[in-house]
């Protein structure tokens, strides 16, 4: 497989954006620290977890409330 342009308007975008300046970003340094970006994410996606564990918990109790009431609804009834 070959690198560079084939065609013309390739060889045009080329010819275009040769001279144009980029950011280096691996040379830039980041304003916010990697560690506690990571540090972050963490806390959230355990705050996340945590959530859904709960409403996991509270939909299972709520299910257990509302069968057993009508477990003695039904009894009441006959």
């Amino acid at each position: 497989m070959a690198v560079g342009a084939r065609d013309y308007i390739d060889k045009l975008l080329v010819k275009k954006y040769a001279d144009e300046k980029v950011d280096n970003h691996e040379a830039m340094e980041s304003m916010v620290d990697p560690r506690k970006m990571l540090e972050a994410m963490n806390d959230v996606a355990e705050v996340q977890k945590n959530m859904f564990m709960l409403s996991q918990k509270l939909y299972a109790t709520c299910y257990a409330i509302n069968a057993k009431a009508r477990y003695k609804s039904k009894e009441a009834a006959e």
